[in-house]
């Protein structure tokens, strides 16, 4: 654990926070997990620690892994590299800079490996690449998920080109999990740097990271010599790689093992090694999938309802309906989006990726979530949540709530379009269930990016349309007041996208509307998907890509 101290922690009864420089009880500090209780910094742990605090005591198995080659290339800089390795391995009671084992995390089944920065700066070389390719074989062989701790300053320089391999090596270790559908989680710590960043650490399924760890490929001093400018306080800190959609999530030290079974529970882990089983339909009256048992409305007038900020949101029904939700942020690229939610949990006790546009209910919410308007960096999240889902083999759920793609210059310059089509396609042809809902409104091809499903439900209220009211009376009628006009043309309401096969199904609203029950239009949503998703899954992936081909095919056909 990180502090400024003159014995090992574990002999002083109170060290120095190496961070704000508090004084610590040291019992005080072991029992925290190693946090600073003034200033909430993360020392550092050693990976028998970091083994030791992740998986349930009882369960740990280590893993051996033959020794690699001590000295392939007979390496001396100030020091011989043997001598070095010697006094790594004596100051830290390792035999590398990795620890392997089995074990179970709050009885979930994983495999897990654990990088310990104490030595040599948890460099990657031969013996620290065999052991997490090692113990993702046997992740693969026993299909346990994976859990990666990285604490690295990069590749070892000692063992030139071999080190280099280790990424390679490592890639392809976890690429062979990805096929096998096996779950893989990353938790960074500071610092990953160098190789490790640049290889398993950022190739995992989910990344977690703690408060202020960070991560790059060049450390800030080289890239400061390199481009000659000051970087910014935060550059690299995992709150700076949250932001930036690098990351999924940030926990600090308590909240890891919780926030950690949940998403393995997402994807499909369970106590047991094995998903539950399917439950029975819910009941199918929650449906309406005939025309004429839907009330004709005003379009104008649902337009307006279904635009009411009081309506539940994505985030309000997932609550509602979503047990253990995780979310999970980022699209790996270079952003987030905060108008596009997504993550996993348990609906009906299954697992599930449940994907949502996000408004808000006051102006601040509705500023901060950009009124619902996805950027290019939400559709590009969406879709590696997607990917995510089919790997997993569990159903996608999403809520469609938007007015449309945020038509801006930065996301022009960002590939809106090809964000939008890009989802499309990939919903086209997923291998997994995938039911859609139109929660309020459902604005263009905005809507349509999330809304390429086996089953498209629709909430009572809502709406679905090629184009806004409003913007339709713009260019057809050339006056915006034409806009009651242009929604009774638009063929927007329920009871005419149900007819035209656009949507499959409509799910009853309370009296008042959703907005004026938020619970009974869950419980209504929530026996409309339990029924939906249970025949879904009697079907074969075949029967599923026919199915959602022949659905989308028929419109404009004679």
């Amino acid at each position: 654990m990180t502090a400024t101290v003159e014995r090992p922690a574990e002999e002083q009864s109170w060290l120095l926070c190496s961070h704000c420089r508090s004084p610590l009880y040291a019992k005080r500090f072991r029992r925290a997990l190693g946090v600073c209780a003034r200033c909430g910094h993360h020392g550092r742990l050693t990976a028998r620690e970091r083994i030791a605090q992740l998986l349930d005591p009882e369960s740990i198995e280590p893993i051996e892994v033959p020794p690699a080659p001590d000295d392939p290339l007979g390496f001396t800089d100030r020091l011989p590299y043997r001598e070095r390795l010697a006094a790594a391995r004596r100051d830290t009671g390792l035999d590398e800079a990795a620890v392997g084992a089995r074990g179970t995390l709050e009885g979930i089944p994983v495999a897990a490996v654990a990088m310990d920065f104490g030595f040599m700066g948890g460099s990657l070389g031969g013996g620290v690449g065999e052991i997490i390719t090692r113990t993702a074989e046997i992740a693969l062989a026993e299909r346990r998920p994976l859990l990666i701790v990285s604490a690295s300053g990069g590749a070892r320089m000692q063992e030139g080109p071999l080190s280099l391999m280790q990424m390679a090596k490592t890639s392809q270790a976890l690429r062979r999990l990805d096929e096998a559908g096996v779950p893989t989680v990353s938790l960074i710590t500071d610092p990953t740097y160098g190789g490790v960043a640049a290889s398993f650490a950022s190739l995992c399924d989910v990344i977690v990271a703690e408060p202020g760890a960070r991560m790059g490929f060049a450390g800030p001093r080289v890239i400061e010599r390199t481009i000659g400018q000051k970087l910014p306080a935060d550059f690299q800190t995992a709150e700076f790689l949250l932001q930036h959609g690098h990351i999924d999530a940030i926990r600090a030290r308590a909240e890891l093992r919780p926030a950690l079974r949940r998403i393995l529970a997402g994807l499909g882990a369970s106590r047991s090694g094995q998903v539950p089983a399917p439950s029975e339909p819910g009941v199918a009256d929650a449906i309406a999938v005939d025309p004429d048992e839907l009330t004709t409305q005003d379009p104008w007038q649902t337009v307006r309802t279904a635009r009411a900020t009081e309506r539940p949101t994505a985030l309000d029904f997932i609550g509602l309906l979503v047990g253990d939700f995780e979310e999970l942020r980022g699209d790996r690229i270079g952003g987030d989006c905060q108008a596009t939610v997504g993550g996993v949990g348990l609906l009906d006790g299954q697992p599930v990726m449940v994907i949502g546009q996000q408004k808000g209910h006051t102006p601040a919410e509705l500023t901060a979530r950009n009124f619902g308007m996805p950027v290019p960096a939400g559709y590009r999240k969406a879709g590696r949540l997607m990917r995510l889902a089919e790997k997993a083999g569990i159903p996608v759920v999403t809520f469609v709530d938007t007015g449309g793609a945020y038509p801006g210059v930065e996301a022009e310059q960002n590939g809106q379009a090809a964000a939008i089509a890009e989802n499309i396609r990939l919903m086209s042809g997923l291998r997994v269930p995938v039911v859609s809902v139109v929660l309020s409104e459902g604005g263009s091809g905005g809507a349509l990016g999330l809304a390429v499903a086996d089953r498209v439900l629709m909430l009572e209220n809502a709406f679905y349309s090629v184009i806004s009211p409003e913007g339709c009376a713009a260019i057809l009628w050339r006056d915006p007041a034409a806009a009651a006009t242009a929604a009774a043309e638009l063929g927007l309401t329920a009871p005419r996208l149900l007819a035209t096969g656009v949507v499959d199904g409509v799910v009853r609203e309370p009296p008042g509307g959703a907005q004026a029950d938020h619970f009974a239009a869950a419980d209504a949503l929530s026996a409309a998907l339990r029924s939906v998703l249970a025949d879904l899954r009697t079907q074969s992936t075949a029967a599923l890509l026919e199915s959602r081909h022949a659905r989308f095919r028929r419109f404009g056909a004679t």
